[in-house]
């Protein structure tokens, strides 16, 4: 399908080539007209000696002379016109290009994702805080436009990942899937653009300083006062379940440490320039600021959701675990079951598993009893076992009858959650290939009506994602050292996308897409 920009290429591209076809006929014209400049001389002195009888005017030849000419002139820009589209190729939206090797291009299309997601991420921290100060009416436009770029970027996402699955042999439908979805990011960063003058307005930060610095400030308090319960509800979750179910937020509480640390900082220089009538680095010390307070947000709330997430995956197990061997007994007790002895065997040993795991944390059936040596385990993969084992016999065609969709939907919404936040809090290091996976998750997770299959496709995306995400920022190395010289937090803001740069007073991202990430340096706030 031709996105809008590439219909906008075509039409912009239909006057330069009118133009050199003008300028082809003009320079066919000039030539015949050099050309046949000897032959009219001598058919102007001819004009005066009496013509022969039977002859032919010399001046009767001009005319054929120059259309033989021009005739020449178009059929060798044709010719050249061919050769040259022979040798590059024309885009979905009719312009020409030169060819562009397809490493290059796939690199392009890598760091367009990335880019663009970079400026959705942002663009909806920054409408929160319109959002929260004019209230959701003030910012309808903008929502929209945010809705229109996720929408162009989710379909890009989804052609990577076609991209990354199938691997056409055909160069040429590689080639026309790369150049979409460089057509789709530059559609919605192009929608952002246009949105994000517009957006300045309505916040006019410069302007209403005081009170979007009061409201930044609040929201500091606040999440500075859920830290330590988060902190304590960590605590317990090391205590009362395997290592592995914490493990997605081991580092929550310290990382939203820092960057509260980072919005501590920039809160107070904002107020320090916004006193020295600075209006200009006060804004930029406010977003970032603001950049902070939401990561850390994210963070606190990531071990709460956390928490939720295994009590109730607690609360759902035993039912879960009596559903399935009830289906073990009927596909026993089914004759035509029989030619599928391995998953009916497969099934039975997650069970027998699961079951062994609830058994050592205690007699008391108390997950968090772990006297005489029990071992914790870990709810939400012993759930995801489970409901994998239920889908297996489902399978091989035994009438379950189980609630699988809403068993499955737990841990797989709790899957993409993680993922999006890891991805939201270290996107200065998370590359492309965690960035569609989660994409494509979220994509498969939305859809109506949701299907089993569709859940855990999901659900693998998203522990994919993560994985990948994770071994960026291992490669990035450590960002909490910071950039020499920084100040606190520095390198976490960095390592998060708040700071666009190594640079403390660096810019600060804020709303829009690629021409006005950033700003201009009179607004960047460096000191």
């Amino acid at each position: 399908m031709t996105s809008p920009l590439s219909r906008s290429r075509s039409r912009r591209a239909a006057s330069p080539t009118a133009l050199r076809v003008a300028h082809a006929a003009l320079g066919g014209l000039a030539a015949a007209g050099w050309l046949g400049l000897p032959v009219v001389r001598a058919g102007a002195e001819a004009v005066a000696a009496p013509p022969r009888q039977g002859g032919t005017s010399t001046v009767d030849l001009v005319i054929p002379l120059v259309t033989v000419v021009v005739a020449g002139a178009l059929a060798a820009y044709t010719y050249t016109r061919r050769i040259r589209r022979a040798r590059t190729r024309t885009t979905p939206g009719g312009g020409v290009t030169r060819t562009v090797p397809f490493a290059e291009l796939d690199r392009r299309s890598r760091r367009s994702l990335i880019e663009i997601d970079d400026c959705v991420r942002t663009s909806a921290e920054e409408l929160g805080w319109a959002a929260a100060r004019f209230g959701e009416e003030a910012v309808g436009a903008y929502a929209q436009a945010l809705a229109y770029a996720r929408s162009e970027l989710s379909v890009a996402f989804r052609l990577r990942q076609r991209l990354d699955d199938t691997v056409p042999d055909d160069d040429l439908v590689r080639r026309q899937l790369l150049e979409e979805i460089g057509a789709r990011c530059a559609e919605a960063g192009r929608r952002l653009d246009t949105e994000a003058a517009g957006f300045d307005l309505l916040r006019a930060l410069e302007r209403t300083l005081p009170a979007a610095l009061e409201l930044a400030e609040a929201r500091f308090r606040e999440l500075a006062g859920r830290t330590p319960a988060a902190e304590a509800t960590l605590a317990e979750l090391h205590e009362r379940y395997a290592p592995s179910a914490s493990l997605p937020v081991a580092g929550h509480v310290e990382q939203a440490k820092d960057r509260l640390v980072f919005a501590t900082t920039h809160l107070n220089q904002a107020r320090q320039s916004l006193d020295r009538g600075e209006g200009a680095k006060a804004t930029a010390y406010l977003r970032a600021a603001e950049g902070a307070v939401d990561q850390a947000g994210l963070f606190v709330a990531g071990v709460d959701r956390l928490a939720s997430e295994l009590a109730a995956a607690v609360d759902r197990l035993p039912g879960a675990l009596d559903d399935t061997e009830t289906g073990l007994a009927t596909a026993r007790a089914l004759p035509g079951v029989g030619a599928s002895p391995g998953r009916i065997a497969h099934a039975a040993a997650i069970v027998a598993d699961v079951r062994r795991e609830m058994r050592d944390v205690g007699d008391t059936g108390d997950i968090g009893d772990t006297a005489g040596g029990s071992r914790p385990y870990d709810p939400l993969d012993a759930l995801r076992r489970v409901t994998e084992a239920a889908v297996g016999l489902a399978e091989a065609h035994v009438p379950l009858g189980l609630a699988l969709l809403d068993r499955a939907l737990l841990p797989a919404r709790s899957a993409v959650a993680l993922g999006s936040d890891f991805v939201t809090t270290h996107r200065g290091a998370v590359g492309s290939e965690a960035r569609t996976r989660l994409a494509e998750a979220e994509r498969h997770l939305a859809l109506t009506p949701l299907a089993l299959a569709d859940v855990r496709r999901a659900d693998a995306l998203a522990r994919d994602a993560e994985q990948l995400a994770e071994r960026d920022v291992r490669a990035y190395g450590n960002p909490y050292a910071g950039p020499e010289g920084a100040g606190a937090g520095v390198g976490g803001a960095v390592l998060g996308g708040i700071l666009l740069g190594d640079a403390p007073g660096g810019p600060a991202a804020g709303f829009g897409g690629p021409r006005t990430r950033g700003r201009s340096g009179a607004a960047t706030g460096k000191p």
